[in-house]
C-alpha cells in the first residue's frame, strides 16, 4: 500500500511498485502519472508542481520489520475531490484488467524468482540427515508404540484416586496434571519429532525465502554468499545443540514425574491397598525362562536360543562399571588390576518401588540405598564366584542368578562374562585363557544373543583382544553394540582426537556393530556413588570438545543413552524369536511324549526327585523291617558267623598246640593261658564286627528281597550306596567290647558241663570242627599231588613235574609215619636229610623246604584222623569226667575245651542279639536317614545313582514342559503389554 500525502492512491498509482514487495513508500506527487493527477488529485495542494514535495525521500523497510497498522485518515474536505459518476464503469473495467495482470505477473515472476533462489540456498546448506541426532531415536517411535491419549483416558482422575488413597492428596493432583500432560503428549511428540527440521527450515529455508523476496530490492542474496559454509555450520550445530538440551530437559522432567508416581503406586500395591492379585513383571517371568534353560540339557536339536545381553570385554575394561552405572547400584566386588569376575552372572533389571537385589536361590532382600547392604552383597558374590570355581581352575562356568529392582531401571537380562585376557599371570591354571574363550562363545553363539562390546577408549585400541572374538561371533554386527568407556581419559591423553571419532564410527576396528556409544563411568575410585559418577558423566560431555566439535553424537554418549538402546534392542530381539522358541519346544515336547508312550505305557512319568522319594520311603520300610526278625534267628546267624570268624584262631593257635602235649595238665595250662590272651585282645572286636557285618547283611537282604508292586531295580544303584554309607558312617558303641569282654572271659573260665546232653553237644561241635578241618587237610595233599592213579586213567588227567615231586615226597614221609606213629610235630634235621637222600637215590631232586612242608600237612592230617578217633572214644567219658577221670586211662580235656567255645559263643551271640535289637538297629535307621537327606541335597549324587533312559526321558519331558507353560505366559503377557 502506498501513502501519498493524507489520500488514498489509485490503481495508476500503485501500478509503480510490484505486488509481492513489502516496501512501503511516500512518493511525491509531482513523480505520479498526470492522468492519474489531472482525474483524482487536481483539487489537491500537491498539485502545484511548483510547491515542494511533503517527503524528499522515501522510507524503506526489511521483511523482517512490521509498520504499525492504522487505519485510513479521511481527507479533509478541502483536499477532497467530486465524484465523478460518468467514469465510475471505466474505472472499475481499468482496475480489473490491471490487478489480472499484475496478480499474474507478480505470481510468475515471484514465484520462478523463489524458486531458482532456493535451490541455491538449499545446495549452500548441509546434509540435514546428518543431524537427525538432535532428536533422540526413541522420540521418533514414541507415537507409533505409545497412545498418549489413550494412556490420558485410562489414567483415573482426582476424585477416584482420592477415594482410594485418602492419606496422599497430592497423588490426585498429581494424577491430574500428568493426565493433562499426556494429553498435550501428542502435540508435543509432533512437536519434538519435527523440532530439528522445523528449526533448520525457520532458521535457514524461512529466510531464505524473505530474502528471495527481498532480492529485487536490496541484493539479499549477495549478503549471504558473502557468508563463509563453516560460520553456518557452527550456527546450525549451535542451534542443534540447544534444541537437543531443551528437549532433552523436558523428557527428564516427565521422566522424573511419572517415575515418582509409579513409585508411590507400587509401593501401595505391594501394601495391598488396591486388594488385587500382584502378577509377576514381563521381565520376571522372562527370567525364570532362562533359570531354567541354563539347567537344561539339550535334546532333539532344541537349543536355547533365546535374547540375552552378554556383556564381554577384556580385563579391566570396565564391564562392571558399566554394568553397574545401568543397575543403577555398586553391585559387583571390585579389585585394582586383577581378575574379579570368575564366573558368569546373570543380572535381571526390573522396575520397582524400591531399590533391592536378590539371588534366585535365597529369599533375602539386600537394600541397594545402604551401604552395609551392598558390601555383604558384593561379598556374598565374591564367596559365590569362589565356590563355583574347582580346585585348580581359576574361572568357572556355573551362572549366579541375580536380580536388580528399582524405579526407573530398564528391563533387561544382563549376563557378565569374566574378562577376555591374553596372557596367563602366576596364579592362574594354565588353560585360563581357553576356559574364558570357551565360556564367551558358548553365550555369543546364541544367535539371538546381543553382544555387548566393552572397549577401555584409555589404551591402545590395538591392544585389544575381544574385538576379533566378537567379530568371529557376529561378522554382520547384526547384533552387536560396542562400547567405548573412559573416554575422560581418551579424550585428555590422546593426541589426535579423530581417532576417538574412527572408532565410535566403526572405522578403526575390523568389527561392525548396531550402534557405538561413549561412556565415562567415573574417576576411577570405588568409593564413588552413582549418583557422583552420573554428575561427573553429564559434566563431562557438556563440556567435551569432542561433542561440540561433532565427532560424537548426542544419542552416542552417556550410559543412560546405552541403556535405553540396550533395551531396546533386547525386547525388539524377543518378540522377534520368542514365539519361533515357544514352537521349538512344543515340538520338543511332542516328540518326548511319543517316545514315553512306546516305551513306558504303563508308568508314571517320574522325574529324577519324584523316584528318588519313593526309594527313600521304601529303604525306611525296609530299615523298620529289621525289628521283626526273631531273636533266634539273630542268635543262630551270630553264633555261626562269629564260629567261622574264629575257628581258624581256635584250630591252629589253641587247639593244636595244647593237644601235641604230653599230658593234660600243660594241656589245660596253656588252654587257659591262650583263651585268656585271644579274650583280651581279639575276641570282644572280632565279636564286634560280626554283629555289625550280620546287621548290615540282613539289612542288605531285606532291601534286596523287597517286593512291593511297584517294585523297581531303578533302585538298586541307590539303595546300595545308602546301605554302604550308612554302615560307613556307623560305629558300634564304645562301651559295649568291654562289657561284652567281661562276659566271654567269664564264659570260658566255667569248666563244669552239668548234663549228659551237653557232653553230647560238645562232642558233636568237636567232632564237626576236626572232620571240617580234616577235609580241607585232604584237599590240600591231593592239590599238593595231583590226581591219582584212578583219576589219571579214567579222566586222562597227568601230575605237573612239581606235584611228581611233591608226590614223591609224601610216599617217604608216609613211611616215616608209619614206621613212627607218636612222631612229633616237627621232623629232625638229621631225618630231613634222610628223607632228601632216599629221594635223590630214586632220581628225584628236592628242596628241604618242600620236605617239611609236605610234612606239616601230612602229619596234620594223621593228627586229626587220631583226634576223630578219640573223640568217639569221649562219647562215654562223661562219667569219667564227672570224677575228675580219676583212675581211668580215658582224658577227654579236648572236649572239654570245645564245650567251652561252644557255651562262649551261645553267650556272645545272646549279648550281640540284645545289643542289636535294642540300639544298634535304631542307630542304623537314624544314619539311613540321614544319608538319604545328604543324598536328597546332592543333585549331582542323585543323577549318579538314579540314571537311565527312563529317567532321562522323564526329566527333560518335565523340563519342556515347563518351558514351554513358562514361556507361554511370557508371550500372552508380551502381547497384553502391547
Amino acid at each position: 500500500m502506498l501513502r501519498v500525502g493524507t489520500g488514498v492512491a489509485c490503481m495508476a498509482c500503485r501500478n509503480l511498485v510490484t505486488n509481492s514487495s513489502s516496501v512501503k513508500i511516500r512518493i511525491p506527487l509531482q513523480k505520479l502519472h498526470p492522468l492519474s493527477r489531472a482525474i483524482h488529485h487536481r483539487n489537491s495542494p500537491n498539485t502545484n508542481p511548483h510547491r515542494p514535495s511533503l517527503q524528499s525521500a522515501a522510507r524503506q523497510f526489511t521483511s523482517l520489520s512490521r509498520l504499525p497498522l492504522h487505519p485510513a485518515r479521511p481527507l479533509p474536505g478541502k483536499y477532497g475531490h467530486q465524484p465523478h459518476r460518468t467514469f465510475w464503469v471505466a474505472r472499475l473495467a481499468t482496475r480489473l484488467l490491471k490487478l489480472r495482470y499484475l496478480l499474474l505477473g507478480s505470481a510468475v515472476g515471484g514465484g520462478y524468482t523463489a524458486k531458482k533462489t532456493y535451490e541455491e540456498w538449499k545446495d549452500m546448506l548441509p546434509d540435514l540427515s546428518e543431524y537427525k541426532w538432535v532428536v533422540p531415536d526413541f522420540i521418533w517411535e514414541l507415537d507409533e508404540h505409545i497412545d498418549l491419549e489413550k494412556i490420558a483416558n485410562a489414567l483415573p482422575d482426582a476424585e477416584t484416586l482420592a477415594k482410594l488413597l485418602p492419606d496422599f492428596e497430592k497423588i490426585g493432583e498429581n494424577f491430574s496434571f500428568l493426565k493433562s500432560l499426556m494429553s498435550k503428549g501428542v502435540s508435543l511428540v509432533s512437536e519434538v519429532k519435527g523440532a530439528g527440521l522445523h528449526l533448520l527450515l525457520e532458521s535457514s529455508g524461512e529466510a531464505t525465502f524473505k530474502a528471495t523476496e527481498n532480492a529485487s530490492f536490496e541484493g539479499s542474496e549477495k549478503q549471504y554468499k558473502k557468508a563463509s559454509d563453516k560460520e553456518k555450520a557452527d550456527q546450525l550445530q549451535e542451534e542443534l545443540l540447544r534444541t537437543q538440551l531443551k528437549y532433552q530437559r523436558i523428557l527428564e522432567r516427565l521422566e522424573k514425574e511419572n517415575k515418582e508416581l509409579r513409585k508411590v503406586v507400587l509401593q501401595k500395591d505391594d501394601k495391598g491397598i488396591h486388594q488385587r492379585k500382584v502378577n509377576k513383571s514381563l521381565i520376571d517371568l522372562y527370567s525364570e525362562v532362562l533359570d531354567i534353560l541354563s539347567d537344561y540339557d539339550s535334546n532333539y536339536n532344541t537349543q536355547d536360543h533365546l535374547p540375552r545381553v552378554v556383556v564381554v570385554g577384556d580385563q579391566s575394561a570396565g564391564k562392571t562399571s558399566v554394568l553397574e552405572m545401568i543397575a543403577q547400584a555398586r553391585i559387583f566386588p571390585r579389585g585394582s588390576g586383577e581378575m574379579m569376575t570368575r564366573s558368569p552372572v546373570k543380572v535381571t533389571l526390573s522396575e520397582g518401588p524400591h531399590h533391592v537385589a536378590m539371588f534366585k536361590d535365597s529369599s533375602r532382600e539386600f537394600d541397594l540405598t545402604k551401604e552395609d547392604d551392598l558390601a555383604a552383597l558384593r561379598h556374598e558374590i565374591e564367596i559365590r564366584m569362589r565356590k563355583s570355581v574347582k580346585e585348580g581352575q581359576t574361572v568357572s562356568p556355573e551362572t549366579i542368578s541375580l536380580s536388580v529392582k528399582g524405579p526407573g531401571i530398564q528391563r533387561m537380562v544382563l549376563v557378565d562374562l569374566p574378562g577376555v585376557i591374553s596372557t596367563v599371570t602366576s596364579g592362574m591354571a594354565l588353560d585360563t585363557k581357553e576356559t574364558i574363550f570357551s565360556i564367551s562363545k558358548a553365550y555369543m553363539q546364541n544367535p539371538n544373543a546381543i553382544i555387548l562390546c566393552i572397549q577401555d577408549g584409555s589404551v591402545d585400541a590395538e591392544r585389544s583382544i575381544v574385538t576379533d572374538l566378537v567379530s568371529q561371533m557376529d561378522p554382520q554386527g547384526k547384533r552387536t553394540i560396542f562400547v567405548l568407556t573412559k573416554v575422560d581419559l581418551a579424550e585428555k591423553n590422546m593426541a589426535s582426537p579423530s581417532r576417538i571419532q574412527q572408532i565410535v564410527e566403526g572405522r578403526l576396528f575390523p568389527m561392525k556393530a548396531l550402534g557405538y556409544f561413549a561412556v565415562v563411568t567415573g574417576k576411577g575410585s570405588s568409593s564413588e556413588s552413582i549418583d557422583a559418577i552420573k554428575d561427573y558423566e553429564e559434566d563431562f560431555f557438556q563440556n567435551s570438545r569432542l561433542l561440540k566439535t561433532g565427532m560424537l553424537k548426542a544419542h552416542q554418549v552417556t550410559t543412560k543413552n546405552l541403556s535405553l538402546a540396550v533395551s531396546d534392542c533386547f525386547w525388539k530381539m524377543v518378540r522377534e524369536s520368542v514365539e519361533q522358541q515357544a514352537d521349538s519346544f512344543k515340538a520338543s515336547r511332542f516328540n518326548l511324549e511319543t517316545e514315553w508312550k512306546n516305551n513306558y505305557p504303563r508308568l508314571r512319568e517320574l522325574d529324577r526327585n519324584e523316584l528318588f522319594e519313593k526309594a527313600k520311603n521304601e529303604i525306611l520300610d525296609e530299615v523298620i523291617s529289621l525289628s521283626q526278625v526273631t531273636p533266634k534267628h539273630w542268635e543262630d546267624i551270630l553264633q555261626k558267623k562269629l564260629w567261622e570268624r574264629v575257628s581258624t584262631h581256635v584250630i591252629e593257635n589253641i587247639y593244636l598246640p595244647a593237644a601235641q602235649t604230653m599230658n593234660s595238665g600243660t594241656f589245660n595250662t596253656t588252654v587257659d593261658i591262650r583263651l585268656k590272651q585271644w579274650t583280651d585282645k581279639q575276641l570282644p572286636h572280632k565279636a564286634l564286627e560280626v554283629a555289625w557285618e550280620t546287621l548290615q547283611e540282613e539289612f542288605g537282604r531285606f532291601m534286596s528281597e523287597y517286593k512291593g508292586k511297584d517294585q523297581d531295580d531303578i533302585f538298586d544303584k541307590l539303595k546300595e550306596a545308602v546301605k554302604d554309607e550308612s554302615i560307613k558312617r556307623h560305629k558300634w558303641n564304645e562301651r559295649a567290647e568291654d562289657s561284652l569282654r567281661v562276659i566271654q572271659h567269664n564264659a570260658l573260665e566255667d569248666r563244669s558241663i552239668s548234663d549228659k546232653p551237653q557232653w553230647d553237644a560238645a562232642i558233636q561241635f568237636m567232632e564237626e570242627t576236626l572232620q571240617t578241618r580234616l577235609n580241607d587237610t585232604e584237599s590240600v595233599i591231593s592239590d599238593m599231588v595231583g590226581p591219582d592213579w584212578k583219576q589219571r586213567w579214567m579222566y586222562w588227567m597227568k601230575r605237573s613235574p612239581e606235584q611228581h615231586i611233591r608226590n614223591e615226597t609224601r610216599n617217604e614221609l608216609e613211611r616215616l609215619l608209619k614206621v613212627n606213629e607218636d612222631h612229633t610235630a616237627y621232623l629232625a634235621n638229621d631225618e630231613v636229610t634222610t628223607v632228601r637222600k632216599n629221594l635223590e637215590a630214586r632220581g628225584v631232586e628236592v628242596d628241604p623246604a618242600l620236605i617239611k612242608d609236605t610234612w606239616h600237612q601230612l602229619y596234620r592230617r594223621q593228627f586229626l584222623r587220631t583226634a576223630l578217633s578219640h573223640c568217639n572214644l569221649c562219647r562215654r567219658g562223661f562219667y569219667y569226667y564227672q570224677r575228675h577221670f580219676v583212675d581211668s586211662e580215658l582224658e577227654c580235656n579236648d572236649v572239654v575245651l570245645f564245650w567251652r567255645i561252644q557255651r562262649m559263643l551261645g553267650i556272645t551271640a545272646n549279648t550281640l542279639r540284645q545289643q542289636l535289637t535294642n540300639t544298634e538297629v535304631r542307630r542304623l535307621e537314624k544314619n539311613v536317614k540321614e544319608v538319604l537327606e545328604d543324598f536328597g541335597e546332592d543333585n549331582d549324587k542323585k543323577g549318579h545313582l538314579i540314571t537311565g533312559r527312563r529317567v532321562q526321558l522323564a526329566e527333560d519331558l518335565k523340563k519342556v514342559r515347563e518351558i514351554q507353560e513358562k514361556l507361554e505366559a511370557f508371550i500372552e503377557a508380551l502381547h497384553q503389554e502391547k
